[in-house]
């Protein structure tokens, strides 16, 4: 049996990659010091002799006993509220975590993939955003703890690829959505979803005409299932390319949720990317994967996971923690 440690593995895409890591047959080891992410996410699988998970911070030397055929960097804050509190154990997990990771990779000869983001973009100039465009980000902004953590990030998998030889792959994250997300986490869509589920009018910055393009997680966590056992090192872009702007999402939102709300307008938020969009030409050439959800089918599937949560759960997944 294989065995794959995940890190960040009780976050919201963390432990949806545990379930298909399950599903297929490995033995998955979680790792998580719950900073943000939340053991509900992955309880189902205590129960289950394939599945361990570790309380503990990727910052720090990782120790994990035995054999390991592969490592996926998961580990960090991914929501604007969170790395704007904890901009420093951001910057961390993001050098000294995946550090950490590739060390422990070079040592198991595993292979390690690790969750980039389409936030190495920054604001771009460039669209839709390939693999070979650089970049416009502001290192000394708000944004810039997380954006300049995931650029060093993939420069430091590169460097243990070609300085060291260690197998590694890059994982280029656009917007996803799907059951689990954390509601009000600063990030467009559950911050609509939780503004609709308690009956608030919806909030969105500047005149909403600014873009995004979501991904369902399940198409999200096949496509990194792909890249992973590929043969391919360089950036690969996941992301679903159908655009829409952020207006017209929330009227999407208010049509699905069938109330009455309006959308208001806040001021722009500093370094807010004005459009985001995948080309994902290199994942259909190399991985032969493109996104099968539409959003209608995944907003549905998601609106309905939230309503049937208790409304403990929606308070906990609504709550911002106290960081320290």
């Amino acid at each position: 049996m294989k065995r794959v440690l995940i890190t960040g593995g009780a976050g919201f895409l963390g432990s949806h990659l545990c379930d298909r890591f399950i599903k297929e047959g490995f033995h998955v080891i979680a790792m998580d010091n719950l900073i943000t992410g939340d053991l509900k996410n992955i309880e189902h699988l205590f129960k289950l002799p394939n599945f361990e998970f570790y309380h503990h911070d990727v910052s720090k030397f990782i120790h994990v006993p035995g054999e390991l055929d592969y490592i996926l960097h998961f580990a960090s804050p991914a929501s604007p509220i969170d790395y704007l509190k904890i901009p420093i154990q951001t910057l961390k997990v993001g050098s000294l975590g995946i550090h950490n990771c590739l060390g422990l990779a070079r040592v198991k000869n595993a292979r390690v993939l690790i969750a980039s983001t389409s936030e190495v973009y920054g604001d771009p100039l460039v669209h839709p955003q390939t693999e070979e465009y650089w970049g416009n980000v502001n290192p000394v902004g708000p944004r810039g703890v997380y954006d300049e953590a995931k650029r060093f990030q993939e420069a430091m998998t590169m460097a243990y690829h070609t300085y060291h030889g260690v197998e590694t792959r890059i994982v280029r994250i656009f917007n996803t959505y799907g059951p689990r997300m954390r509601l009000n986490d600063g990030r467009v869509l559950p911050a609509f979803i939780g503004q609709a589920l308690r009956g608030e009018d919806l909030t969105m910055f500047g005149d909403g005409s600014q873009t995004r393009a979501f991904c369902y997680v399940d198409d999200l966590v096949e496509g990194i299932y792909r890249l992973l056992l590929s043969d391919y090192a360089q950036p690969v872009n996941i992301g679903n390319p159908d655009e829409i702007t952020i207006k017209e999402f929330g009227e999407e939102i208010i049509k699905l949720t069938g109330t009455s709300q309006k959308l208001i307008s806040l001021p722009l938020p500093t370094d807010d990317p004005k459009q985001r969009k995948p080309d994902i030409t290199k994942a259909k050439a190399i991985l032969g994967w493109e996104p099968k959800v539409s959003r209608a089918e995944g907003l549905k599937i998601t609106y309905e996971y939230f309503k049937s949560l208790s409304q403990d759960d929606l308070h906990r997944l609504a709550h911002h923690k106290e960081f320290k």
